[in-house]
């Protein structure tokens, strides 16, 4: 199994580092396998390593998805001090973070101040983004989902504006993607009916983040995240047709990649 139970801080030589390292905190008991799609993602796109901090009891079931997946049990509910501390362990080691993948009933503020202390580039995905959208988010990409409901809207009922007041990329995803940055939009039509599908906006973050360890800009990460994401979309649905899932999506990443 993936599982590694020595502490993060042991494992921070620069062994394979040449793709980078992503780290990913998430996970609850009802939403146990979004961090696994992350990683499997991240993998897929090219990090040499991947390690996904997860409440106890799913880090067995995230461990089993995929051996070359590295995780650790946080060993604290999301609201304590230690909790955030074990964030920032995995984000020293990492050189890029997503936060929020299956993340329910996390304590807003220990996810605000996780983000404000990460130094790291940063992913703040899912349920993660309303409460981060009070933090520092000049190092992050936020991925909305382009929903009415979207905590991204309702802070200012413009992407566009909440680029521009937080300093974050903006990734939106729909028939058209679109990235804002900046206050600028840059669209991506490489989008398909596979991104639809439960799971693709976790691909979506684990592609990014990849892309964001391997030393590029936020800007061309959440670019190049969303026309990687409709390749392989495409191509998963051209085997597969509406019985596309997420996973098969992830395994066609090196061949959109190529």
């Amino acid at each position: 199994m993936g599982r590694l139970q020595q502490p993060l801080s042991n494992a921070s030589d620069e062994t394979g580092r040449d793709n980078g390292r992503v780290g990913i905190v998430g996970g609850s008991v009802a939403y146990p396998n979004q961090p696994a799609l992350v990683g499997r993602a991240a993998l897929r796109t090219g990090s040499d390593h991947v390690r996904a901090v997860v409440p106890e009891p799913t880090d067995e079931a995230v461990a089993g998805h995929l051996p070359n997946l590295l995780v650790d049990r946080s060993g604290h509910e999301a609201s304590s001090d230690g909790a955030i501390e074990r964030t920032l362990e995995v984000a020293e080691w990492a050189d890029a973070v997503v936060i929020g993948p299956g993340l329910v009933d996390a304590d807003p503020d220990a996810v605000r101040e996780a983000v404000d202390r990460i130094e790291a580039p940063i992913v703040v995905d899912a349920l993660a983004i309303e409460p981060a959208l009070e933090a520092d988010l000049s190092n992050a990409i936020l991925p909305a989902s382009g929903a009415e409901d979207d905590p991204s809207y309702e802070a200012s009922g413009s992407l566009a504006a909440v680029s521009e007041a937080t300093g974050a990329v903006v990734t939106l995803t729909g028939e058209v993607d679109e990235i804002v940055a900046a206050g600028e939009r840059i669209e991506n039509e490489t989008a398909t009916s596979a991104m639809t599908v439960a799971g693709t906006g976790d691909t979506m973050a684990g592609i990014t983040a990849s892309l964001l360890g391997q030393g590029t800009d936020r800007r061309e990460a959440a670019e190049l995240g969303a026309w990687i994401l409709g390749k392989t979309g495409g191509l998963a649905t051209a085997a597969y047709g509406l019985g596309v899932v997420a996973t098969d999506v992830i395994e066609r990443i090196p061949k959109a990649i190529r």
